[in-house]
């Protein structure tokens, strides 16, 4: 797949790029055989993902993409059922040319040129027309549903489209070379659809999101060609190569800093909870691990050990120095320390990880930066403090590691949520585990925090209840679903560590936990609780949370995404309430609670990716990031509306006159696509971003209100109904002053003079909060005539910023009343046919070409689409 991919990516990009060199991972669990070790290669960071289907039968191949217009999304996802089942290939077409396509919404953010939810659009030709690009590719429509009446495909007066059942069925043999984005599969295509020959009218999301350009021009805008030059040689490029890769167990040392900066802010303390959080509940069984500590010098607590047993795990906890010592931290030194440590363990290093942890200000850091890099590690790094060198950061980008930030507020249980965020790449959730809460909170004297939290029906094993405090331990009463409460009795209790953990026996209850902490201490005092589990079978797929945000590095004014994505194994969770918590070096955090409503920041709705823009900094510096995601008791469904960027299920081609159709596409049914849970409840920690540029005082409004990107318009008599998600004052947050609604009967018009476009009177109008729901309802100029109107929507804040402007909506204004059907007249295999509305000022007249064929004994009709169109006039032929 991947060699003809190559081929016919060379030939698209007309000479520009082709594969070299591809890695591919083997699971650690299939049979050992004389493969390489990975470096930074890891199923999370993959390219391309062949793993189970979204759901039971659903085989589409897809790309994990939720940017927007030009950001590269996540993978490509291929079942194994896909890849070895060539009965595909009648469906989506050579898997080379698939994987072209799957390519470019991978790694240059261009998007489909179809539209499952809108195949159909009238051109500013009054002709209903397919919607793809180029809208050279000529096919016919064919009514393949029972819903068409008397088998014929019908148009509906209200929208001036057709009726659902109907669809568009391509020749097999085509003149036209693109689109590659629209329908690879066909043997004439072999290019992107440029600005020469992009279908601007079609209403797919190739135009909705990224303005109207065509996918060539998105694609030469990316990095990957700003400063590339053709390659002159007509010559084929060589087949790419392929390496076989397979992990190991994984082997980790923690690289812990020690040195006086560690004494401040009870950083000492709050980090011995944290790594006996990793140590006992959070690294995988049968990991190695090995632990180092550093100031000015460093010392081995632990060699490497193998996690076998919880014995083991206590012992490599109980290693940790109680007292900080020497007065600098010295980075380097605890790095190449551990080298040494994972070389005395494996020659090969290649693939083992370090968790560094520092609170210093090591400005040689940068010194040692080649000894990790060279030996092939993964350093995970987490800055404790202000005051942490830059380059720390810099180090766990260039090594393929996470970065993550932990402020020193007190009332913060940051450090625990990153250590609990370091788990296994190898996208097995089955042995992982998940953090379900994590609380903090100042108690004043003798005071109490009593909350709930959900344990759901996905997890329950291997599940820790974990107390902290700073001073003295509290009274801990914990009650279970059905009424069993323990009490710090039940509790095992390490004062040295001032913590209080407690293993459920077995698995535990699904349902309300309710725990009560008293201070029993008359000063304030700080509390926290974090519970954390593992599936309760390992052939249950737990819920999971992934989070992070469009950058690492950011300048003032430009925005930020927040993202978190939900899933159950690969199902989207919908419906769930998203909080992202972003803390800087300073101050009170920011609280951002993301949506999942296609609006905004989101992308697609109901795909369970949530999102939100982030832009309102009050400093510069490092900020870190965590969401708490929660659901109530219900039945939850697991899939989303439409899939992201699946590939095309084509129904079917016409060869030499023929019509053969392809197997219906398998529909979703209620017992592949819902799953019953007693609500869950979920924290995941995300990666640390740094933000520069931030005024210093008072700055005034620079952040206009969001695009809107789903305008939708509809006809209700001689009125025109539009709908669309309300944007914010500032982008996708608060309340914006005004919406200006224009129209015109050109879409160029509307896009490019936005301000020549006739405006409506939006008076009575107020946009509503961002998020909410709007409708607007107008009574265009009475025509005689059919007439298309296109529509489209600026959004003013109350600084007189403007949004740009909104997709671009549609509708046609029959004259008259009725519905409108192309009969069906079976006189011969090729029939024109003529309708005309009989109406007092206007006719509405179809000249449709049809074929007849017989399928399973039931008569189909199909339409030609060149002359499918809304007249104002009788037509003869």
């Amino acid at each position: 797949m991947i060699t003809e991919a190559s081929f016919y990516l060379f030939n698209a990009t007309q000479g520009r790029v082709h594969f070299g060199s591809v890695k591919i991972l083997i699971p650690a669990t299939w049979e050992r055989n004389d493969y390489a070790k990975p470096t930074q290669e890891a199923y999370t960071k993959a390219d391309v993902i062949v793993a189970p289907p979204y759901w039971k039968h659903g085989h589409d191949p897809y790309t994990l993409q939720y940017g927007g217009c030009g950001e590269k999304g996540k993978y490509i996802h291929f079942t194994s059922d896909f890849l070895v089942n060539n009965d595909s290939i009648g469906i989506y077409g050579p898997h080379g040319r698939l994987f072209v396509h799957e390519w470019a919404h991978l790694r240059w953010g261009v998007f489909d040129e179809y539209d499952s939810e809108k195949p159909f659009y009238i051109s500013s030709q009054n002709q209903v027309k397919a919607t793809r690009c180029s809208s050279d590719l000529t096919g016919i429509y064919v009514c393949e549903k029972e819903s068409c009446t008397e088998g014929t495909c019908v148009i509906d007066q209200a929208t001036g489209l057709l009726k659902e059942g109907c669809t568009f069925i391509h020749d097999k043999e085509q003149n036209a070379s693109s689109s590659i984005m629209y329908m690879q599969s066909l043997s004439s295509v072999f290019e992107f659809c440029d600005s020469s020959n992009h279908n601007a009218e079609a209403l797919n999301a190739q135009n909705r999101m990224c303005s109207y350009k065509s996918t060539w021009e998105v694609i030469m805008s990316s990095d990957d060609f700003k400063s590339d030059i053709p390659l002159t040689s007509k010559n084929s490029p060589l087949p790419p190569t392929f390496s076989l890769l397979q992990a190991t167990d994984r082997v980790i040392c923690l690289v812990l800093d020690f040195s006086s900066s560690m004494d401040e802010n009870n950083r000492i303390i709050r980090m011995r909870q944290a790594v006996e959080v990793y140590l006992l509940q959070i690294v995988e069984e049968n990991s190695y691990i090995g632990v180092v500590t550093f100031s000015e010098g460093g010392e081995v607590k632990s060699q490497i050990r193998q996690i076998t047993s919880a014995d083991i795990r206590k012992q490599l906890a109980s290693d940790l120095p109680v007292a900080t010592y020497g007065d600098r931290a010295n980075v380097c030194m605890g790095l190449q320390l551990a080298l040494q440590v994972i070389k005395k363990h494996d020659e090969s290093v290649s693939g083992s990880e370090i968790i560094l942890l520092t609170s210093g200000d090591d400005s040689s850091l940068s010194k040692c930066f080649s000894d990790v890099i060279d030996a092939g590690l993964i350093v995970h790094t987490i800055a404790l403090g202000h005051s942490v060198s830059q380059e720390l950061e810099q180090l766990g980008k260039m090594t393929g590691g996470l970065s993550f930030f932990v402020t020193d507020r007190q009332d913060s249980n940051s450090l625990i949520d990153v250590f609990s965020a370091i788990v296994a790449s190898d996208g097995d959730t089955s042995h992982q585990p998940v953090q379900i809460e994590s609380a903090a909170e100042r108690v004043k004297g003798n005071g109490q925090i009593e909350r709930s939290m959900l344990i759901d029906s996905t997890v329950g094993n291997d599940t820790f209840f974990v107390v902290t405090w700073l001073a003295k331990e509290p009274n801990i009463v914990l009650r279970g679903p059905r009424g069993k409460h323990f009490t710090n009795g039940e509790f095992d209790v390490n004062p040295l560590f001032r913590t209080a953990r407690l293993q459920i026996p077995g698995i535990a209850e699904a349902g309300d936990w309710t725990y009560l902490l008293t201070n029993s201490h008359g000063l304030p005092e700080v509390l926290t609780m974090t519970v954390t589990s593992r599936a309760v079978k390992s052939d249950v797929s737990t819920i999971t949370v992934r989070t992070h945000t469009n950058k690492d590095t950011n300048a003032y004014p430009s925005p930020m995404i927040v993202y978190a994505q939900v899933n159950q194994g690969f199902s989207p969770i919908l419906g769930a309430n998203v909080t992202a918590i972003i803390e800087p070096e300073s101050g009170d955090p920011i609280i951002l609670d993301l949506f999942d409503n296609g609006a905004g920041a989101d992308t697609i709705k109901n795909d369970g990716v949530y999102s939100k823009y982030l832009f309102s900094f009050a400093r510069n510096g490092r900020y870190s990031l965590k969401v708490h995601v929660q659901r109530d008791n219900q039945t939850i469904s697991p899939y989303p509306a439409t899939l992201w960027s699946p590939a095309m299920y084509i129904p079917g081609y016409i060869t030499n006159g023929t019509i053969q159709m392809n197997a219906p596409r398998p529909l979703m049914n209620s017992e592949d696509t819902h799953i019953s849970s007693g609500g869950f409840s979920r924290i995941a920690a995300g990666s640390a971003f740094t933000i520069s540029g931030v005024p210093t005082g008072p700055y005034k409004d620079v952040f206009p209100p969001c695009k809107i990107t789903d305008l939708d318009a509809r006809t209700e008599e001689d009125k025109i109904v539009l709908t669309w998600t309300a944007p914010g004052d500032d982008f996708d947050q608060g309340q914006a002053a005004r919406y200006e609604v224009r129209i015109s009967q050109s879409s160029l018009e509307l896009r490019e003079e936005f301000e020549n476009a006739v405006p409506i009177n939006t008076s009575s109008l107020a946009p509503q909060p961002a998020g909410s729901k709007e409708m607007f309802v107008f009574k265009p100029e009475a025509s005689a005539n059919v007439t298309l109107i296109y529509m489209g929507i600026r959004t003013v804040d109350k600084s007189f910023l403007y949004s740009d402007l909104s997709n671009i909506a549609q509708a046609l204004i029959i004259p008259g009343k009725g519905t409108h059907i192309a009969p069906a007249k079976y006189g011969a295999l090729a029939v024109v046919l003529t309708t005309c509305g009989l109406l007092l000022l206007v006719a509405s007249c179809l000249i449709v070409s049809t074929i007849l064929w017989t399928s399973k004994k039931k008569k189909k009709v199909a339409i030609d689409e060149a002359i499918l169109s809304h007249s104002d006039s009788a037509l003869a032929v």
